[in-house]
Formats: structure tokens, C-alpha cells, sequence
């Protein structure tokens, strides 16, 4: 039987055999009243209802941050499990999603890097997290501001085609109704498809993750940098194709005595000089198994006090470090393990 998750209303009509309108109804159900028990579509026949599958990904664990953050633990229907995280803020909402089980880039300050790939998404499995969340949640991007954010378990433009498909499942005004300003792809520098990214006509906003104010430096933190240069990835930022409102994000997670010096902001400068770009700044979230320590706080200050002359500069706050839901440490931890590293 095949999962209705991922599936948008021509899709499912002709997945299911059934008339147009009646695949819109489903749609409808699904996506913008978030149903998350298909056998309570009561527009629809009883014999219907009856032989739908959602797909909707089930809790394995979960986790409940002292600032309010949860992580979830999912479990896909191969029973294989992905992080994602609700992090609820006055005003607004931001769920953290995941694109891939695991990550194949091997970046050195990153506990999902310690995981290895296990295998792409799909464009249900990267929508159902939203779902699970709104439904779990009570959110509607109709009635409060909601954030999505692809900075979860894997690398997305490596899976590119599915997350683009969600994307255009979750921006649908038929459907879940979010809008493209609200929802955020973060990448390691995978150059031919931040260009493929850039064509598209629907697309999330794009993130770099920078780390690094050199090549060589970039090299070490983040061995991908040997396949796409970092000269090359600026160039590439420099030619992306920006819409009105956009402004590229850099992310620079600051390691303490690595990449956190006074002469690594002027060349953190330097290297976006003339984009039309903003650098979102986070201090280490630390985990076992990774050789780096936070830097101090006035270390911190000093480096986004040099950045902030030149473009727009923001540190980002931790959320759910007491859970390890924080930036950089989505690693399936599970209780025993939350109880060893606190």
C-alpha cells in the first residue's frame, strides 16, 4: 500500500485510482487540516478511509529541553529514525527538520558527522516531521508565525530533488500554506547544486555553512572543502540569483582558539565583501567525541563585534543543549546516553 505523505493531489488520485475531487479532499485533510488519522476524513467513504496509509512518521523518543525545546526522535517506516526539533519562541515557532538518516559530509565539529549515511528521505518523510510537529503542536502557519529550518540530520542539497518537492508541498496555499520566506536550506558548499537550487521556481532561502575564514582552515573543519573550493563557493554565492527580499546566510560556528580570532573576523569580512549576505554566528555546542572546545564569551563578542561593522551579524542562542538538540549535535542520543554527558 502506498504512503499518501509526499504525494500531492494529481499524485494521489492516480496513486489511489480515484476521482479529482476526491484526491483533493485527501489533500486538503493531510496537508492544510493536518489529520494525522486518516479514518477521521470523514469526507470520505467508510471503505476509503478504511484502505489509506499516511505514512506519518511514529515517535520512538522524546525529549523535553528546560527552555522548552523538544527533540523528537522519529521513526520511518523502515524503522529507521531521524532527529527533528520544536523550538518554540514568543511570537514565533522554528522546527528543525532532517533530509537525510545521517550525513556523509564529515564535518569535524559535528556529532551527526560521527553517524555516516544511511540513506535519503523522501519528500513525505521530510514533510511528515512538519506534519508530526504542527499536529503534536497545534501550529498553523495561517495563524502564527512558523520557521522551517533544513539544518537537521544530513546534507540537503545531496538530496536535492525530494527536498524541493517538499518544499513545494509545504509552500502549497491548498495545502499546509507556509511561505518561502519562512523556510531556510542550509548546505555544506555542494557547489553544482546550489546552482541546480538556485533555478529552481519554488525553493527554500539558502544557508552556507561557512566555519572557516581560509581555504586551508575551511580544509581541516570541513574535508568537502577539498572537492568544492571555497574561492569557488564564494563565486558561486556571488552569482546566485537572490530574490527581491533575500539575502544570503552564512553560519559560522566558532571553535575556541581554531577559527574564533580577531584576524579570522577581518577575513570572514574580507571573503563576503559585496554579497548581499548576513552571518548567523554559533558558539560551539559541545558533545563526546568531538576535539573542540566553546570559546569565551568576551572571545565571542570581540568576533561578531568586527563582522557587525561590515554586514549583519547575529549569534545565534543554543536551544535543547541539555537534550543534545542543539546545532551540530543531532546524533540519536537516547536516555542512557542524555544521563552520561550531562
Amino acid at each position: 500500500m502506498q504512503s499518501l505523505l509526499g504525494l500531492d493531489a494529481p499524485e494521489i488520485a492516480s496513486a489511489l485510482g480515484v476521482p479529482a475531487f476526491r484526491a483533493r479532499q485527501i489533500y486538503d485533510a493531510v496537508y492544510r487540516q493536518h489529520e494525522v488519522d486518516v479514518t477521521r476524513i470523514t469526507t470520505l467513504p467508510k471503505q476509503l478511509r478504511e484502505s489509506l496509509q499516511l505514512g506519518l512518521p511514529s515517535v520512538d523518543q522524546q525529549y523535553q529541553s528546560t527552555d522548552g525545546t523538544v527533540r523528537y526522535l522519529l521513526k520511518l517506516s523502515d524503522s529507521k529514525t531521524v532527529e527533528t526539533v520544536m523550538m518554540p519562541e514568543e511570537g514565533r515557532d522554528t522546527i528543525c527538520i532532517s533530509s537525510q538518516v545521517g550525513c556523509p559530509v564529515d564535518c569535524k565539529f559535528c556529532l551527526t558527522a560521527l553517524m555516516g549515511l544511511e540513506r535519503n528521505l523522501t519528500a513525505g518523510e521530510i514533510v511528515g516531521q512538519v506534519l508530526h510537529v504542527a499536529a503534536a503542536h497545534g501550529l498553523d502557519p495561517r495563524d502564527r508565525q512558523l520557521n522551517v529550518v533544513m539544518m537537521g540530520q544530513g546534507e540537503p542539497l545531496l538530496n536535492l530533488a525530494n527536498v524541493l518537492k517538499a518544499t513545494r508541498l509545504l509552500v502549497d496555499p491548498a495545502g499546509i500554506g507556509m511561505s518561502e520566506r519562512r523556510i531556510t536550506v542550509s548546505t555544506s558548499g555542494i557547489i553544482p547544486r546550489i546552482v541546480e537550487l538556485g533555478a529552481a521556481e519554488i525553493r527554500p532561502k539558502l544557508a552556507i555553512s561557512l566555519n572557516a575564514s581560509n581555504e586551508e582552515q575551511r580544509q581541516q573543519l570541513m574535508p568537502i572543502t577539498r572537492k568544492w573550493h571555497l574561492k569557488d563557493l564564494i563565486a558561486t554565492c556571488r552569482d546566485y540569483p537572490l530574490r527581491a527580499w533575500e539575502k544570503l546566510t552564512f553560519e559560522y560556528v566558532l571553535l575556541n582558539g581554531v577559527n574564533d580570532s580577531d584576524a579570522d573576523a577581518r577575513r570572514v569580512v574580507r571573503l563576503l565583501a559585496n554579497l548581499n549576505a548576513k552571518v548567523n554566528l554559533i558558539a560551539l555546542n559541545p558533545g563526546p567525541g568531538i576535539p573542540f572546545m566553546t570559546p569565551a564569551p568576551e572571545r565571542v563578542a570581540s568576533f561578531q563585534g568586527i563582522v557587525r561593522q561590515a554586514m549583519p551579524c547575529f549569534l545565534r542562542k543554543p536551544r535543547g543543549l541539555d537534550i543534545y538538540a542543539a546545532c551540530g549535535q543531532l546524533k540519536r542520543m537516547t536516555s542512557d546516553e542524555l544521563v552520561q554527558v550531562r
